[in-house]
């Protein structure tokens, strides 16, 4: 028998950086990434509640869903606040400039797409932003050639790729973020800094312009 859960009247559900990564991480459509994703397509943090977790995460059983929201609770991807969050409201151009700046401790990031053109960039020339979102994509393809001896052969669940110093610190790295069918890719110059709610924001900016659910969530609870 599954353990008996309480959750917290009053409380929303807001996704942390660590949480933002996790869902961005593969396309895959598994009950946490499903609930993690679901915490960033509103304009606010929605309220907690049994059923909420219940459709958020897909499972029939409230039960198993809500084992799920606290196993992602007891790994720090999750966490429940007295209030709710507000959603970056601005647009993309005018957010992802900003955002990117805070996501490496040089200053320097970019976003690109699948096809490997930038969105936005921080601190990169426009040539420079150019080739480095090219070389995103090459990446990409090149993972998704190598993936399966990776996953299953190596048991490598990551398809981050990173120029690294003899010490084996990260010089320039590249993290492709999967947003409903669009596939991202966040370049950083130098020490990477997505553990904070910069990256939060980052993700769900475009979560709320990219992804969709199959199934619309329980209504959101705005802050008085």
């Amino acid at each position: 028998m599954m353990p008996h859960f309480d959750i917290a009247a009053g409380m929303y559900a807001a996704p942390t950086p660590g949480g933002a990564y996790h869902a961005t991480l593969a396309p895959d459509d598994d009950p946490p990434r499903r609930l993690l994703r679901a915490l960033m397509t509103g304009d606010d943090t929605p309220a907690l509640s049994a059923d909420a977790i219940r459709a958020w995460s897909g499972l029939a059983e409230t039960e198993a869903a809500v084992e799920v929201y606290h196993r992602l609770q007891s790994l720090a991807l999750v966490q429940a606040d007295a209030a709710p969050r507000r959603a970056p409201m601005a647009t993309l151009e005018e957010l992802l400039p900003t955002l990117l700046a805070q996501l490496a401790r040089s200053g320097k990031a970019l976003l690109a797409d699948a096809q490997g053109f930038y969105l936005a960039t921080s601190g990169f020339p426009h040539e420079t932003a150019e080739e480095l979102s090219a070389l995103s994509a090459d990446l990409g393809l090149l993972h998704e050639r190598h993936q399966r001896m990776l996953r299953h052969n190596l048991g490598i669940d990551r398809s981050s790729w990173a120029l690294i110093d003899a010490a084996g610190n990260s010089q320039l790295g590249v993290w492709p973020l999967f947003i409903g069918s669009q596939r991202f890719a966040l370049v950083a110059s130098g020490t990477p800094q997505l553990n904070q709610p910069a990256f939060v924001d980052l993700v769900w900016a475009l979560t709320r312009r990219y992804a969709s659910l199959a199934e619309p969530g329980p209504p959101v609870t705005r802050a008085p």
